[in-house]
């Protein structure tokens, strides 16, 4: 019996399914893992996802620490992600305004959009500066610490968000007992996770001024703002954040940086379409129009 035209198109090839699997393990885990680990998670033998990660990482999808033996996601990978992401309409939009930003203020300037692990920075562009502090492809900022979390932990489902603390305060039971390194030199140690109602009110005050702001608390001596951009639907799709030495970076609310940002990321949300009447109640000249 000839195969009808529907089964033609529905037909893949299972061995492509079979190795995605593997795929699957390491960006579910979002760390290097051993090869006995990723077979255990693709329900293979060691021996037979072998061939799929030698296949993988000629294709440049996954890539090997020499040192461990652990692999890893490769540079097409990221190369696809960035890709994807970039392809977003907001990222779209965004990028050339940015790099007008970056000129104007002096200082670094990076879009960041919500990704499976949290903000995740997928544009920069570089100050004009000499002295000014590099942000690479990929970062991802921590939730608690950082402008780019926390504008995003303001605007998105508090449900979400307190489950997303949660899980990092587990992570961090885990952890204790371990010896853990000491960080490395302009570092700041590593900083007990806030109680969800002392982040509430956190988020509260990036509501109250419509952006967000860290000092020095990832980096010494670096400071950072992020505005928040949404969609038609009033929903946080975008953070634009610069970034600097504290010394020449004003994090007034009211400050140049912070007008400049949140200028930006009004011109973007509403070139989204979005409106005073689906936004957030922000004190931003959107909220005014």
């Amino acid at each position: 019996m000839a195969a009808t035209d529907t089964d033609r198109a529905q037909r893949g090839i299972q061995s492509i399914e079979v190795g995605g699997q593997l795929l699957r393990a390491l960006v579910h885990h979002g760390r290097p893992m051993a090869l006995k680990d990723l077979a255990r998670e693709a329900d293979m033998t060691a021996a037979k996802a072998h061939p799929y990660m030698v296949s993988f990482g000629r294709l440049g999808l996954i890539e090997q620490d020499r040192a461990s033996g652990h692999y890893l996601l490769g540079p097409l990978a990221l190369q696809l992600g960035l890709i994807s992401l970039q392809q977003a309409d907001p990222v779209h939009i965004a990028t050339p305004l940015i790099g007008q930003l970056a000129q104007q203020l002096g200082h670094t300037v990076a879009l960041a959009v919500w990704g499976a692990r949290g903000a995740t920075i997928v544009r920069t562009a570089e100050s004009p500066s000499p002295v000014h502090v590099n942000m690479r492809h990929g970062t991802v900022f921590s939730l608690t610490n950082t402008a780019s979390g926390r504008v995003f932990a303001t605007y998105l489902d508090a449900a979400v968000v307190r489950a997303l603390l949660e899980e990092e305060r587990q992570r961090q039971k885990q952890r204790k007992g371990a010896v853990e390194p000491a960080p490395p030199a302009g570092m700041p140690p590593v900083q007990p996770l806030p109680s969800w109602s002392d982040f509430e009110r956190q988020l509260k005050e990036v509501r109250d001024h419509g952006i967000s702001r860290s000092d020095g608390e990832v980096i010494e001596g670096v400071s950072a703002m992020a505005a928040p951009v949404f969609d038609h639907t009033g929903a946080i799709v975008l953070a634009v954040t610069a970034i600097g030495p504290a010394g020449i970076f004003n994090t007034a609310w009211d400050g140049e940086i912070s007008r400049a940002l949140k200028a930006c990321a009004d011109t973007v949300s509403q070139r989204l379409g979005a409106t005073a009447t689906v936004l957030p109640a922000l004190p931003t000249s959107l909220s005014k129009t």
